[in-house]
C-alpha cells in the first residue's frame, strides 16, 4: 500500500472496515469509473464515489445547468445555472476531494464515440433519462465486457440492477427500447427528487462493491423501490440464451443508435 498520512485519515472510515481495509482504498483509489449523465443519478453517485477515493471519475453530459435541474441534480448550486454540467460537476468532485482526477465529457454518447469512451474503465454508471441511451450503453457495454449499473426512475419509483460479463443483461429482460409515446415524458411524469438520490447512492455502492471485490452484486437481480409507500423488492432474473446481445447466437453484433423519445423538461 502506499496511502499517504493525510490518506489515512481521509478515508479510515474505510479502511476499518474488515471487507475494505487499506488494501480495499488503494483498489478505490487505482480505480476508473464512467458515469454516464451528470443528473438526477450521476450527481449522487458522482459525489459519493469521489468521496469514497475513486482515482478517476469520467463524467458524461451535453446539457447545461437548467433551474430545474436543481430540485434533485445536488451537485449543480443555483450558481451552476447556464454552466456545463460537467464543469459544474468537477468543479464539486475537485472541492470535495483533491486526490480524484476528473476527466470531463461535454457530449452526448453515441454509437460511434461510446466504445472509445468507455475502454479504459473499470466500471460504467448508467445515470442517464431515456430508453435509447440506455440501451447503447447496455449494449457497448456487453460488447466490451465492462461491467455497469443501469438505473431507471419514475415519479416515486427506482429500478436497478448491475450488469456483469456473463450475467443477464439489460436486454435480457427489456428486448428493445419501447415504441415513441409508450412511456411518459419527463414533464408529464414528474420525479421525486429524493429518489433520485436513493437509487443513484445505490449505483455508486454498486461501483465501489464491484472494484474491491466484496458482497453480492445486483447481477441476475432487479431491486425495485417504490418510495411513495417505502416498498423495496428484489426480483430474480435469468440470462436470456436468445437475447440479441448476450446469447448464445447473437443477433446485434454492431452499436447502433435508436431515435430518442421527445422529451420537453431536461433532467
Amino acid at each position: 500500500m502506499s496511502l499517504t498520512e493525510s490518506q489515512i485519515e481521509r478515508y479510515s472510515r474505510h479502511i476499518i472496515l474488515k471487507d475494505v481495509g487499506g488494501a480495499g482504498q488503494q483498489k478505490i483509489l487505482d480505480s476508473k469509473v464512467l458515469i454516464i449523465g451528470a443528473g438526477g443519478l450521476g450527481a449522487p453517485a458522482a459525489l459519493y464515489l469521489a468521496a469514497a477515493g475513486v482515482g478517476t471519475i469520467g463524467i458524461v453530459d451535453a446539457d447545461n445547468v437548467d433551474l430545474s435541474n436543481l430540485q434533485r441534480q445536488i451537485i449543480h448550486f443555483t450558481p451552476d445555472v447556464n454552466q456545463p454540467k460537467v464543469e459544474s460537476a468537477r468543479q464539486k468532485m475537485a472541492e470535495l476531494n483533491p486526490d480524484v482526477k476528473v476527466i470531463t465529457y461535454q457530449t452526448r454518447v453515441y454509437s460511434e464515440n461510446i466504445s472509445e469512451m468507455i475502454k479504459d474503465y473499470d466500471f460504467i454508471i448508467d445515470g442517464t433519462d431515456n430508453f435509447p441511451t440506455k440501451f447503447l450503453i447496455n449494449d457497448a457495454c456487453v460488447l466490451a465486457g465492462k461491467p455497469f449499473s443501469h438505473g431507471g426512475i419514475l415519479r416515486f419509483n427506482g429500478q436497478t440492477l448491475t450488469y456483469s460479463p456473463g450475467h443477464a443483461c439489460y436486454r435480457c429482460i427489456f428486448p428493445e427500447p419501447p415504441p415513441k409515446g409508450a412511456v411518459p415524458t419527463c414533464s408529464q411524469a414528474g420525479i421525486l427528487g429524493a429518489v433520485a438520490g436513493m437509487l443513484g447512492t445505490i449505483q455508486a455502492a454498486e461501483a465501489l462493491r464491484c472494484i474491491i471485490g466484496k458482497g453480492k452484486l445486483l447481477t441476475d437481480r432487479l431491486l425495485t423501490f417504490n418510495a411513495l409507500d417505502m416498498d423495496f423488492r428484489t426480483i430474480n432474473i435469468r440470462k436470456n440464451p436468445n437475447c440479441a446481445i448476450c446469447g448464445a447466437n447473437p443477433s446485434i453484433t454492431e452499436l447502433v443508435d435508436y431515435e430518442p423519445p421527445a422529451c420537453d423538461l431536461k433532467r
